[in-house]
């Protein structure tokens, strides 16, 4: 019989217990943001998740952080049910915080601290009804000392996000997201189906009107030439009639 102590195996829980947004705006923006950026990197071996757990200290399931969003490149994008950073490999890159009336405190002091503490490397913050942040947009960058400075906005207001190759501005009070390189604006994959089949409707009615305008302008050239051969028909019926018509006054 063996003495050696059994392993305890430590369970690291899939819920903090706390609800995942406020009212449903701020869910929607957290499920957009995901969303967004899952599509953006699709087929990639990049990570993109909405309020899942990270637990960064083995062995202590008390230490965890829960952004409401969160990417990390360079990792196998199946499904988890937490992150433990020790078995990744890597913190996450980029962290988002939707803010509202209760996770205000939460988003702008304590989760700062923590985000910094594992590493993550960009933090950014929106407020979708501008009521609990000013700006209601805010962007965070690690800096040498290891603590978050603020992101400044480039020439056209945008924050851009070093970690993704992005710009991220406010656009009629929503979070509007484009891609640094090509300027192409992020979109959901429905938005991405709905544009595709917008533009093939487009693409169909152009076609449309460009049959209609060939039709039309062969009809209209076919009438000019109806047109200009009953003219001619006409002028040559009166020159046969004059001619008749010497003849006539020749032979009286």
């Amino acid at each position: 019989m063996s003495l050696a102590p059994a392993a305890i195996e430590i369970e690291y829980p899939e819920s903090d217990g706390m609800p995942m947004g406020e009212t449903d705006l701020h869910r929607k923006w957290m499920n957009r943001i995901c969303d967004l950026l899952s599509c953006r990197y699709r087929g990639q071996r990049v990570y993109v998740t909405s309020n899942v757990l990270v637990y960064y200290a083995q062995g202590s399931p008390a230490r965890f952080v829960v952004p409401d969003n969160f990417v990390v490149k360079d990792c196998d994008p199946r499904e988890r049910r937490v992150y433990k950073i020790w078995e990744e490999g890597k913190a996450p890159d980029v962290a988002f915080e939707v803010t509202s009336e209760s996770t205000q405190r939460e988003d702008t002091a304590f989760k700062p601290q923590r985000f910094a503490r594992i590493g993550i490397k960009e933090l950014f913050l929106y407020d979708p009804t501008s009521d609990y942040l000013l700006p209601p947009l805010q962007g965070f960058r690690l800096d040498e000392q290891g603590e978050y400075s603020p992101i400044a906005e480039d020439e056209t207001g945008a924050i851009p996000s070093e970690e993704l190759d992005l710009l991220l501005r406010l656009e009629d009070g929503r979070l509007v997201m484009y891609d640094r390189r090509t300027g192409q604006k992020l979109l959901t994959e429905s938005e991405l189906e709905r544009a595709a089949k917008e533009s093939e409707r487009a693409a169909k009615e152009s076609e449309r009107a460009a049959k209609e305008a060939e039709r039309a302008a062969r009809e209209a050239a076919e009438a000019r030439a109806a047109e200009e051969a009953r003219l001619r028909r006409a002028a040559e019926a009166e020159v046969q009639k004059l001619r008749e018509q010497l003849m006539r006054l020749e032979d009286s």
